[in-house]
């Protein structure tokens, strides 16, 4: 489950379009994931999640948990991400930002 502060934020993981927070994804694999939320208004947001497994998927036990358990067993993980108001830049700095870059590339032709 993926939470944002405001909510409605476009999530990708990996890349991949999922939906809008609160929003929720099955997944296979645990290991590390790249979150990326978007919001207008809002500093786009890049976040490594790490997501272990739990103590059941471990070897040997994942054995016993799979075989012997009775019913199915299912991990849910929630993360939550507080997004920053985009910063307005105002304009003599990005025209002081493009001066700047036209000028160094001048000097390195």
């Amino acid at each position: 489950m993926v939470q944002s502060n405001p909510p409605g934020a476009m999530v990708l993981i990996e890349g991949k379009e999922i939906g809008l927070t609160p929003t929720g994804v099955d997944f296979t694999y645990y290991g590390t994931r790249e979150l990326t939320l978007i919001k207008d208004g809002y500093e786009t947001k890049t976040q490594l999640v790490p997501i272990r497994a739990p103590w059941y998927q471990w070897p040997v036990i994942e054995f016993f948990s799979d075989n012997v358990l009775p019913g199915r067993v299912t991990d849910r993980r929630s993360v939550q991400f507080e997004m920053e108001p985009k910063r307005m830049v105002p304009n003599q700095e990005l025209l002081n930002r493009g001066q700047s870059l036209r000028n160094e590339a001048q000097i390195g032709q």
